[in-house]
């Protein structure tokens, strides 16, 4: 069975969580947090996420955003 599809409704704040496949580790250095709140910043100005906040783990991910254009989040978390 597919996904539902993903719905982003303009204007409104998302929490999204990311985890790693099991809870495997995504973010296993001080490093690696620098350059995904790096990337966060850069791709929420490209996509035009406002990023409200951020809690960063070792293995996920959690954010609140809210999309000033349609497909917004959707587009920002592909490029991830």
């Amino acid at each position: 069975m597919s996904p539902l599809p993903c719905t982003c409704p303009i204007g409104i704040a998302q929490h999204i969580i990311q985890r790693g496949n099991n809870r495997q580790i995504c973010l296993g250095s001080e490093q690696n947090f620098f350059a995904y709140v790096g990337w966060l910043k850069e791709l929420s100005v490209k996509c035009r996420v406002d990023i409200h906040a951020w809690v960063l783990m070792t293995y996920y991910v959690d954010l609140l955003c809210t999309p000033q254009e349609g497909g917004g989040v959707r587009v920002n978390l592909t490029l991830f």
